[in-house]
């Protein structure tokens, strides 16, 4: 149904996630990221008011693992669920309960993790961790590579159809949030997506600090 990756920037600071799924508007339910906190990811039969009591609790100063046992705590049906969170310094748990659907795996390296369920097979989440623990650049870049990676693996058993890429910065409005809600090549497409507001991601920053420096908007009317 759905994998993820999810990683930190220690050099920028900065938050955030990809994520894939053969369900409609996967990255609304499923991603969530809060700058200087840290990522929460909630899918398999999914329960997003997890995603955040999750930042909630990080932002509390609760470890990533004592955070799944307070979501635990708070979910009665967290044997439906798949969790993943990740800490502003790059701390990182996982949790796939007893009725995880299909194959489902996990997996966590340095400043990451990722997850799945209805895999292919159980290597999808150890690829996606590679590519991001070997690529380098800005960190949407790193998390689509992995997310692509996860692809290229196998993915999930059947087609996917929705995908998402969020990221935080120093705002705390998300600098990337990027969606592809129904699509036949939905990774391909966000690639596309990145593409296109990459080279105008920094306009958009400045022109929330410092308007009087932004650039031209370049619509018409705009001198």
């Amino acid at each position: 149904m759905t994998f993820s990756v999810a990683g930190f920037c220690p050099e920028t600071g900065m938050l955030g996630c990809a994520i894939t799924s053969s369900s409609i508007s996967v990255a609304s339910r499923c991603a969530w990221v809060r700058s200087g906190t840290g990522v929460a990811l909630t899918q398999n039969v999914t329960n997003p008011d997890l995603g955040p009591l999750g930042l909630d609790l990080l932002q509390e100063g609760l470890s990533p693992a004592k955070v799944l046992v307070a979501q635990a705590e708070a979910d009665r049906n967290l044997a439906w669920r798949q969790l993943g969170v990740l800490s502003a310094s790059g701390e990182t748990a996982t949790f796939s309960g007893a009725k995880a659907l299909g194959i489902h795996a996990t997996a966590e390296g340095k400043n990451c993790l990722a997850m799945g369920n209805l895999l292919a097979n159980t290597d999808v989440p150890a690829a996606m961790v590679a590519a991001f623990e070997a690529s380098e650049g800005l960190l949407a870049e790193r998390l689509l590579q992995a997310l692509e990676a996860g692809l290229a693996a196998g993915g999930e058993m059947g087609a996917v159809h929705s995908a998402g890429l969020h990221m935080a910065a120093e705002s705390a409005w998300p600098v990337v949030d990027l969606r592809v809600d129904w699509h036949e090549r939905p990774v391909a497409e966000l690639r596309t997506l990145w593409t296109l507001y990459q080279p105008q991601m920094q306009a958009y920053i400045t022109r929330a600090k410092d308007p009087a420096s932004a650039e031209s908007f370049g619509v018409p009317g705009d001198e």
